[in-house]
């Protein structure tokens, strides 16, 4: 029934046990529960706990779970689907009507039309929340309450992924507890030459699932914006979005051909990635804009779970602001046994805090700790000696210096510039571009005009800084890649002495790499730019077996050659070590 005064069934459970302290919530979902509260006190948005209870009906007669016993809908599914069906809107629109004025007359009359009000929802939350299952419910109610024909995707970083989703939906097929089901999957797909009331309705085929009586699909497609581009698909279900390694927003990609549909839905879910200022933060930054009221936006529904503080962790009863089927799903003990991996292992612990409790780790990775990439104070090398490094790359990629200072209790100052074209930065996506200005702001990056860079105009501006800070230069190592036309003048300019080739590979990384690290550890590796410490926080470390190591730079170039030109300098001292006072 519909009401524009009525308080969703679901929701009014869910706040009242989060005003009475029994449910604990993080910032954004309290912000999601605003917003709610203003779609119930505004006369424009309709209820219908119909609707909800329809889907509610329909999954717990006919769906199972993976291993085919029953499905009982969590509270959490309720809550999330509520938000999609059960919200609705009227709009006015003209429409023909051949006896509108009577006597045969024609004429465009006014008629209201209904509209369900979500057409996205996004679903952020910890790993182990059972959210694929909840992707498949949606596929398998609208592939078989949908009497309409309906086109819709599947899709996810991998296709394994994919299968998740899908497999719940075959496993209900084959064990067809519900009456619909057994209906529809009565029959056989060999039974071509006989009454079509004898061949089976719904079935798992080589196309995807089908059912045959609205020729309605479903289909698993890779996560390429080449491939969801213009498919008018009226459902779609990206998962792990954020898990992925994504050059472009998929979700707005599938929007672009869904759109031209009424009431199309896509459903997004991912726990927390470990891939920072890329496509996914981009897509976080407007979510947040809309979860503060920045941007209004009410046919996206945002359920973003995570814990407000890292300091949480140690707080059991506040897990469920990041998983709210914590218990039920998966266990406490699961939780609590990552807690002690994270602690004991510091290459595991981003992906534990980032999947579990929904806190992006930047600057956390396999070879740095977080702790080991915090910025120390600021600190003055003006006058100092010290060996430079460079890590010059082509044109729209960081063009990087790093001057190391060595210091008289054994530790090492860094101070680094880096330079990139106009253009580069005009190219990056929203979250980059915002992170690059603040590196910008605090002096560690030169924009340079144009769109490629010039390495005299590179020279110039590095003699410059130079010259300001007065460093006396005793050791210059460089990463020979593309690094002649400035290497040539520089030696021009300064001569040859101390000039070292540092070749990239495994046989002259592995030992500098190595000791980076124990002074890293030791907080003897001193450095107090934001760029330096975000560039070490990209640091990946691919390891042979015998135990040697490279900096890993196949994904993240742009975002490690400050660190890389650090390497360059420690190398070029511990060389001409003896050029030091």
């Amino acid at each position: 029934m519909l009401s524009n005064t009525a308080t969703p069934k679901y929701y009014g459970e869910f706040r009242y046990d989060v005003i009475a302290g029994e449910i604990p919530v993080n910032q954004n979902v309290s912000m999601e529960m605003n917003r709610i509260d203003y779609l119930i006190d505004n006369p424009d948005f309709y209820y219908d706990d119909e609707a909800v209870e329809r889907f509610i009906r329909f999954c717990e007669n006919e769906m199972v779970l993976t291993d085919g016993s029953d499905l009982v809908l969590l509270d959490s599914f309720k809550l999330w689907a509520e938000q999609v069906f059960g919200w609705y809107y009227f709009i006015e629109i003209k429409v023909w009507d051949p006896d509108a004025h009577g006597a045969g007359r024609g004429g465009y009359i006014t008629k209201q039309k209904k509209k369900r009000l979500v057409n996205k929802q996004y679903l952020i939350v910890g790993r182990g929340a059972a959210k694929s299952l909840f992707d498949s419910c949606i596929q398998a109610y609208f592939l078989n309450c949908d009497v309409s024909t309906t086109d819709q995707i599947v899709t996810a970083p991998t296709m394994r992924m994919s299968e998740e989703i899908v497999n719940p939906i075959g496993t209900a097929i084959t064990k067809a507890r519900g009456d619909l089901f057994k209906f529809l999957t009565e029959g056989s797909l060999q039974n071509t030459t006989g009454s079509k009331k004898d061949r089976q309705k719904l079935a798992s085929t080589k196309k995807g699932i089908q059912n045959f009586l609205t020729n309605s699909i479903i289909r698993i497609l890779p996560m390429s914006i080449d491939k969801l581009q213009g498919l008018r698909c009226k459902i779609a279900t990206v998962d792990e979005w954020l898990s992925g390694v994504i050059k472009e927003d998929p979700i707005g990609a599938i929007e672009q051909g869904a759109s031209k549909l009424d009431d199309y839905l896509i459903i997004a879910t991912s726990s927390e990635g470990t891939v920072r200022n890329g496509a996914g933060d981009a897509m976080k930054i407007e979510l947040m804009k809309i979860l503060k009221g920045e941007y209004y936006n009410p046919h996206v529904s945002i359920w973003w779970y995570r814990l407000d503080d890292i300091s949480e962790i140690a707080d059991p009863f506040m897990w469920v602001k990041a998983n709210p089927n914590i218990g039920k799903t998966v266990s406490y003990e699961t939780y609590q046994l990552d807690v002690e991996r994270a602690e004991n292992s510091p290459a595991a612990r981003n992906d534990i805090i980032a999947k579990r409790f929904g806190i992006p780790m930047e600057g956390f990775t396999f070879f740095f700790t977080y702790e080991e990439t915090i910025c120390h104070g600021r600190q003055s090398y003006d006058g100092m000696q010290c060996a430079m490094g460079a890590d010059l790359s082509q044109g729209g990629d960081f063009c990087s210096f790093a001057f190391l200072f060595p210091l008289p209790n054994g530790a090492f100052g860094i101070k680094t510039i880096n330079y990139i074209s106009e253009y580069t930065k005009s190219t990056l996506n929203l979250a980059m571009r915002q992170k690059y200005e603040s590196f910008e702001k605090e002096g560690s990056l030169v924009v340079m005009p144009g769109t490629i860079l010039k390495m005299d105009d590179v020279y110039d501006d590095l003699d410059e800084y130079i010259q300001k800070h007065e460093y006396d230069i005793r050791a210059f190592g460089y990463d020979p890649y593309n690094s002649t036309e400035f290497v040539t003048r520089w030696i021009r300019e300064n001569g040859e002495w101390a000039v070292q080739k540092v070749i990239q590979g495994a046989k002259t990384e592995s030992v500098p790499l190595t000791e980076i690290k124990k002074l890293a550890e030791q907080r003897l590796w001193i450095f107090d730019e934001e760029l330096y410490s975000y560039t070490m926080g990209n640091c990946m470390i691919l390891m042979d077996t015998n135990g040697n190591k490279k900096l890993l730079k196949q994904v993240y170039e742009a975002k490690i050659d400050a660190v890389a030109a650090s390497m360059d300098a420690f190398v070029a001292y511990k060389i001409n070590v003896d050029s030091f006072d």
